[in-house]
């Protein structure tokens, strides 16, 4: 594809003179966006528009809807992730590790940019910023190829992000957007590996499932979140509450909301009829298993696919288990290795799910809604990673970075 030929080629040379930016450099140009942002909002809210009447005109979910909407507190917030990934620590050039050989030779491992990043997400404008800070200030170029449901939101961004580029005189190939975005586009950015070092899938399961059968460019696979809370037998019952609901309804459509409530036999008679009640106040819909379904007869017994299922909306599955260990073996048999809690006042049961749950991010006594890079202190992210290899859980700056072994001699040969 003639696009991604052109654009990928102007990436890669640029990834030459962003990996030896100055850190003064990066900032200022990121400070610069972050102020462009704020000051281009309704130009942004505008194109915005567009794709939300649209996405409404072809019945987008209320979740998916929520995802592509931007407002001005959302871009608000987009431009202070920005700014706040400029606040952040350079990681290029740092020092990991140093040491010597009997031989004389001295070794230094250093942080180094990954090179070109290409990123693959869905109707979530957000990530276009938030990627494109993140790769900048890494010292990284990036192509992004958003979902055609974002697209007038995603051109509004990237214009304004590369006037402020353009101003700073970095070169033109620092960021790329592919505005071809049928099907065939994805795939050849998947297979882009003259030009790319990394490919991040951000959206689904079906994109993310695509990225990893599909890519010949090596992938980062960023993961769905079938996120659990689990309520010990112990738990204060208040905190359980506000834990819950905090997880399931602040923003339901996001992937670090609370899908699934397994609740512990012991407390279920005492919690179950303080949480139902608070989660149908919000309009969540409720599932259960045969015990809650035997104690609330009017709930749907969940089918075993929706044990699996990210709901990614005002719904949710809950079961009552026999134990931590119950909770722990359902957890990591459904759970898709996001994020999962634990609300307990017992310090056993918080250090056994902690050491046992499979997951990237595992909490006690706090809601999942804080995996996240802008709340971990990132400045934003690239997505929740739930693979082992490189990353996992939040990606900032430094997952965004590989190593280099600088080694100094005085004339040693072998």
């Amino acid at each position: 594809m003639e696009e991604l030929n052109i654009k990928g080629a102007l990436a890669k040379k640029a990834s030459v003179i962003l990996g030896v930016k100055s850190e003064s450099e990066k900032n200022e140009l990121l400070r610069l966006i972050a102020k462009r942002l704020v000051e281009k909002t309704e130009y942004i809210l505008a194109e915005n528009l567009k794709d939300i009447e649209k996405g409404k005109s072809n019945n987008m979910s209320d979740g998916l809807l929520d995802r592509l909407r931007l407002t001005d507190a959302r871009i608000r917030d987009i431009a202070e992730g920005v700014s706040q990934i400029a606040d952040l620590p350079d990681p290029i050039g740092q020092v990991i590790e140093e040491f010597s050989r009997p031989n004389g030779l001295e070794i230094k491992k250093v942080r180094v940019p990954l090179g070109v990043i290409g990123i693959i997400y869905e109707a979530r404008p957000n990530v276009t910023a938030d990627a494109f800070a993140l790769c900048l200030k890494s010292g990284n170029a990036v192509i992004l190829r958003g979902g055609k449901e974002a697209i007038n939101s995603n051109k509004a961004l990237v214009s304004v992000m590369k006037e402020a580029i353009s101003e700073m005189n970095f070169p033109e190939g620092t960021l790329s957007l592919v505005e071809n975005t049928d099907r065939e586009s994805a795939k050849a950015l998947m297979t882009l590996n003259e030009y790319l070092d990394v490919i991040i899938p951000r959206g689904g399961a079906g994109l993310i499932r695509s990225v990893v059968e599909n890519a010949t460019v090596p992938a980062i696979q960023t993961g769905t979140g079938n996120c659990h809370i689990y309520v010990d037998k112990t738990a204060d019952i208040e905190m359980a509450k506000n834990i819950v609901i905090n997880a399931k309804t602040s923003r339901p459509s996001v992937c670090n909301a609370e899908e699934k409530l397994l609740v512990h036999r012991d407390i279920a008679k005492d919690f179950l009829p303080v949480i139902i009640p608070a989660l149908t106040e919000k309009d969540v819909e409720i599932l259960g298993d045969e015990k809650v379904n035997d104690l609330y007869n009017y709930i749907k017994i969940a089918t075993n696919e929706e044990w699996y299922e990210e709901f990614l909306s005002l719904k949710i599955g809950i079961k009552i288990v026999e134990n931590t260990e119950e909770a722990i073996e359902h957890i990591n048999k459904y759970g898709s290795l996001h994020s999962e809690a634990i609300v307990t006042s017992s310090q056993e049961d918080a250090d056994k799910f902690l050491k046992e749950v499979d997951a990237a991010a595992v909490y006690v006594n706090a809601s999942t809604r804080f995996t996240d890079g802008f709340e971990f202190g990132f400045g934003g992210e690239i997505g929740i990673s739930t693979q082992k290899l490189h990353a996992r859980g939040p990606m900032g700056l430094r997952e965004l970075t590989s190593t280099k072994y600088r080694i100094y001699g005085n004339g040693q040969i072998r």
